[in-house]
C-alpha cells in the first residue's frame, strides 16, 4: 500500500504524465465542439453586386443560389473579388442581362458557375418550370470526427504506458531499481503494483474522453468501458517492457514515442485502405490498438456482432503480454 501512495506522489511531480492524462480531455472537447460547428455555410456560393448598378430581380435570383453582399462603388466590388481569402463572384450588368467578374484564383467549381451564371439567368424562365429535388448534403467531417475520436480514445488508454515507463526509468536514475531488488516482492506483486496506477489513470482518462465524446445506451457503455478496461491495461503492460528496456530518460521518451506512433498509425492505415484482406488484418491485430480502434469504430456505426472479437483479441493480449513479462523478470532473475 506504500509502494501505491509512493508512486501516486510520484505522478504529481511528473508534469509528462499530467500531461498525457490531460490531453486527450481536452482534446475530447475540442472535437465535441468542432462537431457542434455548421461548416455547411463554407460551401455556399457568394455573389457581389454594385449598389444601384444590378436590379432587384437579379439580387433575388442570385439570392437563391447563396448570399448576396451589396458594394458601394466598383472598386470595392473589384478589391473583394481580388481577396485571395475569398471565392467571391461578382456580377455587374450586361444591357439586360448579366456578367461576371473573377481573379481567376477562384476553386474551378466557381470558375464554372461564373461562366454558366449569364446563361442560367437567360434561361431563368425555362428553368423555373423544370422540378428540382434537393438532396440532404451529407456531412464531410462526421465520418472522420469519428475517427479522430477513436485515436483520442486510445491516446487516453496509451497514458498507463507513459506513466509506468517514465516511473520506471525514473527509478533507475534515481537508484531506486537497486533497493526494489532488494525488497521480498515477488514478480507477480511488483509487476500488479507498477501496472496499477498507470492503469488506473489510463482508464480514468479514456472514460472521461467517452463521456465527452459518447452518447452511447447502457449496453454500449458497458461494452466501452470493457474495452477501455483491457486496452488501459495492455497499455500498462507494454510500460513496463518500455522502462526495462530503457538506459535512460531521452531514451525512454524516443521508445514512447515510438510505440504511441504505431498505436496510432496501424488502425487509422488499415481502416482508411480498407482492403478486407484477412491476412493483412491478422498482422494487424498484433498491434492490440488495432482491436481496440475496430471495436469503438464498430459502436460508433451501431455495433455489427464484431466487436465480441475485439474484446477476445484485447483479452488475449493482456494475457500474453503479462505471462511474457513474469518469464522475462524470472529469467532474468536467475541470471543475476
Amino acid at each position: 500500500m506504500k509502494g501505491l501512495i509512493y508512486q501516486i506522489k510520484s505522478v504529481r511531480k511528473d508534469k509528462f504524465c499530467i500531461m498525457s492524462f490531460l490531453l486527450p480531455v481536452v482534446v475530447a472537447l475540442a472535437l465535441n465542439f468542432v462537431g457542434s460547428i455548421d461548416l455547411s455555410s463554407l460551401g455556399e456560393f457568394q455573389f457581389g453586386v454594385i449598389a444601384h448598378d444590378t436590379t432587384l430581380e437579379i439580387e433575388s435570383w442570385l439570392e437563391q443560389y447563396g448570399s448576396v453582399t451589396v458594394y458601394q462603388t466598383r472598386d470595392e466590388l473589384i478589391a473583394a473579388v481580388n481577396e485571395p481569402s475569398t471565392n467571391l463572384i461578382g456580377v455587374e450588368m450586361d444591357g439586360n442581362s448579366m456578367k461576371t467578374v473573377l481573379s481567376g484564383d477562384e476553386l474551378e467549381m466557381w470558375q464554372q458557375t461564373a461562366q454558366t451564371l449569364p446563361a442560367l439567368y437567360q434561361q431563368r424562365e425555362t428553368a423555373a418550370q423544370t422540378s428540382v429535388e434537393i438532396l440532404e448534403r451529407p456531412d464531410i467531417l462526421a465520418g472522420y470526427q469519428y475517427i479522430f475520436v477513436a485515436i483520442t480514445l486510445i491516446v487516453a488508454m496509451f497514458m498507463g504506458c507513459t506513466f509506468n515507463a517514465m516511473n520506471i526509468i525514473s527509478e533507475k536514475e534515481d537508484g531506486v531499481a537497486i533497493i526494489n531488488e532488494i525488497l521480498p516482492l515477488t514478480s507477480r506483486q511488483y509487476v500488479l503494483q507498477k501496472i496499477f496506477i498507470g492503469f488506473v489513470f489510463g482508464c480514468l482518462s479514456a472514460i472521461l474522453t467517452a463521456a465527452i465524446c459518447f452518447r452511447l445506451p447502457p449496453a454500449g457503455a458497458v461494452v466501452m468501458l470493457v474495452l477501455i478496461v483491457l486496452s488501459a491495461f495492455v497499455s500498462a503492460l507494454i510500460g513496463l517492457f518500455v522502462g526495462r528496456i530503457s538506459d535512460g530518460l531521452m531514451v525512454g521518451v524516443v521508445y514512447i514515442k515510438l510505440v504511441m506512433i504505431v498505436f496510432m498509425a496501424v488502425p487509422i492505415l488499415y481502416y482508411l485502405a480498407g482492403t478486407g484482406s484477412r491476412i493483412l488484418a491478422y498482422i494487424c491485430y498484433l498491434i492490440p490498438s488495432s482491436a481496440t480502434f475496430e471495436g469503438i469504430m464498430d459502436l460508433t456505426n451501431g455495433g455489427s456482432g464484431i466487436i465480441g472479437k475485439d474484446i477476445a483479441i484485447l483479452a488475449a493480449h493482456c494475457v500474453i503480454w503479462f505471462l511474457l513479462y513474469l518469464f522475462i523478470s524470472k529469467c532474468q532473475k536467475k541470471h543475476t
